[in-house]
């Protein structure tokens, strides 16, 4: 399954494996094989457009349709 949600994506990759090798033999093993297909997939991931937008949408700034809205505040 297809998806753009990158966590989502992660776990596909994981779990579809998984269910290939019909789960791991032990916990270290699975554990073993998690992390090397993750680290095989991360070479397809797309990197962040606009990563220095991040710090001001965690602040909480307000976007719509992708333009960065000027609100001013009001005292009551």
């Amino acid at each position: 399954m297809k998806t753009s949600n990158p966590i989502e994506s992660t776990s596909s990759t994981v779990r579809l494996r998984t269910k290939v090798t019909k789960g791991p033999a032990s916990r270290a093993a699975g554990l073993a094989m998690a992390f090397k297909l993750v680290e095989a997939a991360q070479d397809r991931w797309r990197s962040v457009n606009g990563a220095h937008l991040v710090a001001l949408v965690r602040a909480g700034t307000v976007f719509k349709a992708g333009k960065l809205v000027e609100t001013e505040e009001v005292a009551a």
